[in-house]
């Protein structure tokens, strides 16, 4: 039996159950792997309370898109893997209502796989892809984002938000980092910032068209949304672009380009299945994180660890908006 985490009832934390269930064996196209460590996104808080950007199907339903572990069992027409063959479970290939890894066994489409490179423990492996893959496809192929671009980056303690600082970087981009509390400036600085704005302090928009001697920033990723763009809004360069890649508010979005007087304003969403949907971009993107993990340029930065057993502490612990970058729940072996 493999312990699972599922929930059988819309609500908060409290509803996390650890079921013991039969993992089975994998079908067509599909993997059983035995699970090593597991990314907590907020994407999992959001379906567990059914606010995610799919519903959710049935009851009791699992949940988790990001994992790394161990192949035991391949199912039929599956090429490319062994048993014993260390992998990461990457996010965006398929839902949570069809698959979940937060468990100690796990069923996944082969698709989701990635082979660990030497070197990548388990951890890594589960904290690294989906910020980066992230990052990256809202960056470089959606922004196009350039050497001497400023970079505006919301939420930025967040894992994403950590993974956009580091990124900008490398490219040779200029990152801000905008966060609600002063507690958080020092580390955002120590992992690559080259300003933070406090925005529970300071007038966001007003500090950026300062750091920018007026101009604006060419782009503005937002992982808050809600009424809050219409003053991110103010600090983007004529014919920049407010990327929102998330919905932290969980309040409505306004369009602010009328109320700002119709500037020549770009706003759009963005979720990272715009990359793991077309395998073109998905090869940029691997090679990208897989260079930057071998240079050192990238890492995980791992708030806190957490035991399976402990998942609904995980919940509570991002719920708090506390942490500094990724949480990973870990798996007994």
């Amino acid at each position: 039996m493999s312990k699972t985490v599922r929930f059988h009832e819309i609500g908060g934390p409290e509803v996390l159950r650890l079921d013991d269930l039969e993992p089975g064996e994998p079908g067509p196209g599909e993997v059983r792997i035995r699970v090593e460590a597991i990314g907590v996104n907020r994407a999992e808080i959001l379906f567990r309370r059914d606010r995610y950007i799919e519903p959710v199907k049935h009851l009791p339903a699992t949940l988790g898109t990001e994992a790394a572990g161990v192949v035991e069992a391949l199912g039929p027409e599956v090429a490319g893997f062994a048993e014993g063959h260390a992998v990461s479970v990457l996010p965006g290939f398929f839902s949570q209502n069809d698959y979940g890894v937060y468990a100690e066994q796990a069923i996944v489409p082969a698709s989701a796989l990635l082979s660990r490179p030497d070197g990548v423990d388990a951890v890594t492996g589960a904290a690294v892809w989906m910020p980066y893959l992230t990052v990256y496809g809202a960056m470089a192929e959606v922004a196009g984002m350039r050497a001497g671009d400023v970079a505006v980056i919301t939420a930025a303690s967040s894992s994403i938000g950590l993974a956009a600082i580091h990124s900008a970087n490398r490219v040779g981009a200029t990152p801000i980092a905008v966060t609600r509390t002063r507690a958080k400036s020092r580390r955002l600085l120590e992992e690559g910032a080259a300003e933070v704005v406090v925005s529970d302090e300071e007038d966001v928009a007003g500090r950026v068209l300062e750091l920018t001697d007026g101009r604006g920033a060419a782009y503005v990723f937002d992982a808050v949304a809600g009424p809050g763009v219409t003053e991110l809004a103010r600090g983007v360069a004529p014919g920049g672009t407010l990327v929102l890649w998330g919905a932290q508010s969980g309040q409505p979005t306004p369009y602010p380009g009328f109320d700002l007087g119709m500037p020549a304003l770009n706003m759009r969403t963005y979720t990272v299945l715009e990359i793991t949907k077309d395998p073109e971009r998905m090869r940029r993107a691997v090679a990208f994180v897989a260079s930057g993990l071998r240079t050192g340029a990238f890492r995980p930065v791992v708030d806190r660890l957490f035991p399976l057993e402990e998942v609904a502490q995980a919940h509570r612990h991002m719920e708090t908006g506390t942490q500094i970058g990724k949480i990973v729940l870990t798996v007994r072996q």
